[in-house]
């Protein structure tokens, strides 16, 4: 079976889409491994990039689909742990969004802005901004280690 390093660019956007998910694997390496692979930067930012921003959406639809019911009795959390973290959403709103690209804590984010229903267009904007400046940082660093 091919890794997704075997499958090149469509390798790249699968896995970035699957580590922007609740999956555990680093979307960077696979960026790295890629792009000095391929040697095609604007290629492996356009086609990382969506990926990562397509996986995070996914994370917010599945934060949206969340009921407040299901965490306290499936997961055990207090309702005022719950109103707690939304006092917390509420006062950095959509801004979180760009937070998205940081390795685990950032998809704990992107659910929890899905779970408490922040406004999708501009959070999902943000989240782009945060992804594509990810992997724009990731070109600079490989360029200039070459």
């Amino acid at each position: 079976m091919p890794s997704f390093q075997d499958l090149g660019l469509l390798g790249l956007f699968l896995g970035n889409l699957l580590a922007a998910t609740i999956l555990p694997f680093s979307s960077d390496a696979l960026y790295i491994a890629i792009l000095a692979a391929t040697g095609r930067p604007l290629a492996c930012f356009l086609v990382g990039t969506a990926g990562n921003w397509i996986g995070s959406l996914i994370t917010y639809g599945m934060g949206r689909l969340g009921k407040w019911e299901w965490i306290e009795k499936w997961f055990r959390v207090k309702p005022e742990t719950l109103e707690k973290q939304k006092v917390k959403v509420d006062r950095y709103g959509v801004w979180l969004a760009l937070l998205g690209w940081v390795p685990i804590i950032g998809d704990v984010f992107v659910l929890a802005l899905g779970f408490y229903r922040t406004r999708f267009l501009p959070t999902s904007l943000l989240l782009l901004v945060g992804k594509a400046a990810r992997f724009l940082v990731w070109n600079l660093l490989v360029a200039a280690a070459m």
